[in-house]
């Protein structure tokens, strides 16, 4: 039986008071295993709507659950240390004072095994062998690995990979795409993918939401999205991609 991870209902956002929506009454369910892309323009929506789901901004209206647990609404908000989101920047954010093993080892939770842990995410990010280093002694794809892994370690319930791979070159970019699907189907990890990149979008999801200008114009199965697009606006989108 599926599980609802993200349930949002009837969200809202808007800036400037109330002259510019961000957000305009999202709503979609996300199941466990599942890796949503979440694809637009700049200014669509994109990035407020991952800083509504990780507690980083709060909402004007509607309701977010996390594993059927109520995080934001009008008259609740859960502070994003306690909704266990992992986040992974395209800046990567890791801190260049500590050693590979201290950046992996920050976010686990007293009562885990950390050694082991760690070692564990090293394996898993194929960088076994690498507790020693500096950020600055690694390539950039490397430094994205110990991203994903940090995030991965305290075991989040939904991971928020917001673009990733926007500092890579293009054969870094497809290899480092695919170890991260594998990564996430090898750990039934719930996440959300954003990006600008529609390519990026089509490789890695099972599901997709396009937005623009706070509205969300299509979403569900990333293949039937891509079959069927529902207006020109969608069709042109994904018009420069093969699948």
């Amino acid at each position: 039986m599926s599980q609802k991870i993200l349930e949002i209902r009837e969200l809202t956002k808007t800036f400037n008071n109330g002259k510019v929506v961000a957000l305009n009454t999202i709503s979609y369910d996300l199941e466990k295993g599942k890796i949503l892309a979440i694809v637009g323009e700049s200014g669509s929506g994109k990035t407020t709507l991952i800083r509504l789901i990780s507690g980083l901004e709060t909402l004007d209206s509607g309701c977010i659950f996390l594993k059927e647990k109520l995080m934001s609404s009008e008259a609740t908000f859960v502070a994003p240390e306690n909704r266990n989101v992992g986040m992974v920047f395209q800046d990567y954010a890791l801190f260049p004072h500590l050693t590979v093993y201290k950046n992996i080892a920050y976010g686990i939770y007293k009562g885990v095994d950390e050694a082991e842990r760690v070692k564990e995410m090293l394996a898993l990010v194929g960088l076994s062998g690498m507790e020693k280093r500096y950020p600055h002694e690694l390539s950039g794809g490397q430094q994205q690995r110990i991203a994903l892994a940090r995030a991965l370690a305290p075991n989040p319930e939904l991971l928020i990979l917001d673009e990733p791979f926007s500092n890579l070159d293009v054969i870094l970019r497809n290899q480092l795409r695919q170890d991260i699907v594998r990564i996430l189907k090898k750990t039934n990890c719930t996440a959300i993918f954003v990006t600008h990149d529609i390519k990026d979008a089509i490789v890695v999801s099972d599901e997709i939401i396009v937005l623009r200008k706070g509205d969300v114009l299509q979403a569900g199965n990333t293949k039937e999205v891509y079959k069927n697009p529902s207006s020109e606006y969608v069709k042109l989108l994904f018009d420069t991609v093969e699948f």
